[in-house]
């Protein structure tokens, strides 16, 4: 209900305008995100919780996966005994959870479970060979706040570079050791920080058309799971990180990866957020998406600066007229 005030009270004030207003509802709750309007850059006192490069940030950002310092990995936030807490306050949606022990091409649909509650899963993942992730932790405002404390960081850097930055989201991966977790991609910018134990991360150029077709990329941005087909001959293309706790890793938006722990229990933060940019590029692809099921042939995003826009405006129409007969 908080959130659904919350887009009222800004529609009231006209922000309904803002080009990034029209994103999908909240995966969890089903309510109306709001708007992408850049986040405030609070002062906070104390010592920065990231290490980021500035000259790295201006030639690499969104365009190649780079490692970074943080300073989380005793942080007592993500303590076991945290962890169960903060799984028991969020809604049943936002805890997902199976078998690690699991292959990197992965039909969803086949995925095993372990019989396991969520409460057992935590407290025994060290020898009972499952995967979990607690998905948009920034509803507990203990977890909020140090999510925006490390993007803040972030913003400083990249707003220069790519304005914006909005739907500031969190997610924690808990997982026993050797868990796997299958190829896929993500439409967020992301920098995941290893907390503790090792993990493994292959991950490949968002660009090659041999590993992702334009179709297979306008699919999975709207798709109802992240798993993708992986072929063994991709391995070759990847770009191998080993991260432990300490290090994080900036994720270009889209680059298919998949990952792997190390022989320990593995604990990681995934800071994530969009830009307005970004959001106008996901629009795009789910208006090329859509006009493929009607059986044309769209130009892809980034060849026609002209197109891109009526796409993009065409896909605010559309979905601007959905919300209000959805609101009759």
């Amino acid at each position: 209900m908080k959130n659904i005030r919350r887009v009222q009270e800004q529609r009231s004030r006209g922000e309904e305008n803002h080009p990034c207003t029209l994103a999908p509802l909240h995966p969890c709750t089903d309510a109306p995100l709001h708007p992408c309007s850049p986040a405030p850059l609070h002062e906070r006192g104390g010592e920065r919780l990231l290490q980021l490069d500035a000259e790295r940030l201006r030639s690499d950002f969104d365009r190649k996966p780079f490692v970074i310092g943080h300073a989380l990995a005793h942080h007592p936030l993500f303590d076991l005994a945290r962890l169960v807490e903060l799984a028991r306050n969020l809604p049943e949606e936002c805890v997902e959870y199976n078998a690690g022990d699991i292959p990197v091409n992965m039909d969803p649909k086949q995925t095993p479970h372990t019989g396991l509650s969520v409460e057992e899963t935590i407290r025994r993942i060290e020898n009972c060979r499952s995967w979990m992730v607690l998905k948009f932790v920034e509803q507990t405002a203990e977890y909020r706040s140090l999510l925006d404390q490390c993007l803040d960081e972030v913003q400083t850097l990249t707003e220069p570079i790519t304005p914006g930055m909005c739907r500031r989201e969190g997610f924690i991966f808990i997982t026993s050791p050797g868990s796997v977790t299958p190829y896929h991609l993500d439409p967020e910018h992301n920098f995941l920080l290893q907390i503790r134990g090792k993990k493994t991360v292959n991950i490949f150029d968002m660009e090659d058309r041999s590993l992702l077709s334009e179709e297979e990329l306008e699919n999975r941005i709207n798709a109802k799971h992240r798993n993708m087909v992986f072929r063994e001959e991709f391995q070759e293309k990847a770009e191998v990180f080993e991260l432990t706790p300490g290090m994080g890793l900036h994720f270009p938006v889209t680059a298919p990866h998949w990952v792997k722990n190390g022989d320990e229990v593995s604990i990681s933060f995934s800071i994530t957020f969009r830009t307005s940019a970004s959001e106008r590029r996901s629009c795009v692809h789910t208006f090329n998406s859509y006009m493929r099921s009607r059986g044309l042939s769209p130009r892809p995003f980034g060849r026609s600066r002209l197109r891109d826009s009526t796409k993009y405006f065409a896909f605010r129409a559309v979905r601007r007229v959905r919300r209000l007969m959805g609101a009759l």
